[in-house]
C-alpha cells in the first residue's frame, strides 16, 4: 500500500492553488497516495480524481468580510473540512495530514488524528493570520489579534513538521512560537518555468494600444489593487498617455469596488477586469505584456510575505513594478523597479517609465527569467518539500 497523505486547503479550491498542486504532484511522483480536501470552485463536482489526487470538495460559504463574517466562514469550513476528513479516512488511514493556512483552525483536526492514527502533522505557513487580521482592519480590537496569535502558537507547536514559504515566515515559527528550527523548513512557491514560460504575443490583448500592464493575483482590501486603478487613472488622464492598456486578472472581496472605481475614474476603455481566468488566457496576456504589477502597499502582512505574482511575472520575462517590500526585494532582486510605499504617482511614474524603456524592460526581464531558472524555480523547493515527507515517514507502510 502506498504512503497516504492528506492536505487541507481552505482559501481556494486545487488545482487552482498552484502551490498545493505543485505539491500534490510532487507527492504523487515520489509514490504517495495524495488526497485533498478544499473548497469547490465554478462547476466543481463534490469528488473527482485529476492528475491521480483525490479531491473531496465542499461548497464553499462566505458570509462577508466583517470580522463576524469571517468567524461564521471559518466555522463553516472547520466543520466542512472535518466531515470530508472522516470521509476520505475510510478509503485508508493517512501517515501526514498537510494543513495549509489561512486559517489556523485545523490543528485540532490533526490532533484527532494523531491521537486515532498516529498521523503526523504537517503545517504548510501561507499566510501570517495575525497580520492578516492588521492589515485589515488596522484600527480593529486587539482581542481577536491575540486570539490569532494564539492559534498560530497552537498550530506551530502541534506540528510535527513547520513549511515556511520564506525566511520571515521561519523566523516568525521560530522566535515567535517557540518552534525548534530543526522542525521549520524553508519552501518557496517557486513557479513551474516549463509551464510558465513567455510565449507568442497576442496583439488583441492590447485592445489597439501599444503597451500592456498586467496585474494577476487576489483582489483583497490588503491586496492593493485600487492603486492599479489610480495609478492608471495618472498615467492615463494626468501623463495624457493612451498607449498603455491594463488587464487586471483576478477576483476577491473587492472585484466589484474596483470595477466601480475604474467607472467611476474614467477608466472602461484602459483597464480591463477579466476575473478568474483559465491558463490559456493568462498565458496568453503575460506573454503579451511589458510590465507586471505588485502592487501590495506596505503593512504587517504584506512586508513579510512573498508575492507569488512577482515570480509568475519574472518567470514570463516581465519587469515587476513593486512597492519597496522586505521580502519583495528577497524574491524579485535586480528584476524589479521599487517604488516608495504607498506613493501612487510614483507607481504611475514607474509604469509609464519602463514603457518609454525597452532596453530596460529587456534586462529586467531576463534577470527575472533567470533568476527564476537558477533559484526560484519549485524543482529547486521540490526537494526540500520533499525531504520533510521522506523524513516524517520513513517506515511508514
Amino acid at each position: 500500500m502506498k504512503t497516504r497523505v492528506l492536505i487541507i486547503v481552505q482559501n481556494l479550491p486545487v488545482p487552482f492553488d498552484r502551490r498545493v498542486w505543485l505539491e500534490c504532484q510532487a507527492l504523487v511522483s515520489a509514490g504517495y497516495r495524495v488526497a485533498v480536501v478544499c473548497p469547490r470552485g465554478d462547476g466543481d463536482p463534490a469528488y473527482q480524481v485529476t492528475g491521480s489526487v483525490e479531491l473531496y470538495k465542499y461548497r464553499p460559504y462566505a458570509p462577508g468580510g466583517s470580522k463576524l463574517g469571517f468567524v461564521t466562514e471559518y466555522v463553516y469550513s472547520f466543520l466542512a473540512t472535518a466531515w470530508l476528513t472522516v470521509k476520505a479516512r475510510r478509503s485508508g488511514r493517512f501517515a501526514v495530514i498537510q494543513a495549509c493556512n489561512p486559517p489556523d483552525i485545523f490543528w485540532p483536526i490533526a490532533a484527532a488524528f494523531r491521537a486515532l492514527d498516529g498521523t503526523r502533522f504537517v503545517f504548510d505557513h501561507h499566510d501570517l493570520c495575525p497580520e492578516l487580521y492588521e492589515s485589515r482592519f488596522p484600527r480593529g480590537p486587539r482581542l481577536p489579534y491575540r486570539a490569532l496569535r494564539a492559534l498560530e502558537r497552537r498550530t506551530h507547536r502541534t506540528a510535527d513538521h513547520v513549511i515556511a514559504t520564506n525566511g520571515s515566515y521561519r523566523e516568525i515559527a521560530v522566535e515567535r512560537s517557540g518552534k525548534p528550527a530543526a522542525d521549520v523548513t524553508i519552501v518557496r512557491s517557486g513557479p513551474d518555468p516549463e509551464r510558465l514560460r513567455r510565449g507568442p504575443a497576442d496583439p488583441a490583448q492590447r485592445r489597439g494600444r501599444r503597451f500592456l500592464a498586467a496585474y494577476i493575483g487576489v483582489m483583497g482590501p490588503q491586496d492593493g489593487v485600487d492603486i492599479v486603478v489610480r495609478a492608471a487613472h495618472i498615467v492615463v488622464h494626468e501623463f495624457g498617455r493612451d498607449d498603455i492598456a491594463f488587464t487586471l486578472i483576478g477576483n476577491g472581496d473587492c472585484f466589484g469596488d474596483l470595477v466601480a472605481l475604474r467607472d467611476e475614474l474614467g477608466l472602461a476603455g484602459h483597464v480591463e477586469f477579466t476575473g478568474r481566468a483559465p491558463d490559456e488566457l493568462v498565458t496568453r496576456i503575460l506573454s503579451t505584456a511589458d510590465a507586471g504589477l505588485s502592487p501590495d502597499p506596505k503593512n504587517p502582512l504584506n512586508d513579510l510575505s512573498t508575492m507569488n505574482k512577482s515570480m509568475e511575472y519574472m518567470a514570463f520575462e516581465l519587469p515587476v513594478v513593486a512597492f519597496d517590500l522586505r521580502e519583495t526585494r528577497v524574491s524579485v532582486g535586480d528584476a524589479g523597479v521599487y517604488v516608495r510605499p504607498s506613493d501612487t504617482r510614483e507607481y504611475a511614474r514607474a509604469i509609464a517609465g519602463l514603457m518609454d524603456d525597452e532596453q530596460a524592460r529587456a534586462r529586467l526581464g531576463k534577470l527575472g527569467r533567470i533568476r527564476v531558472e537558477q533559484e526560484l524555480a519549485w524543482s529547486h523547493q521540490e526537494r526540500a518539500y520533499l525531504g520533510v515527507y521522506r523524513r516524517l515517514t520513513a517506515g511508514a507502510s
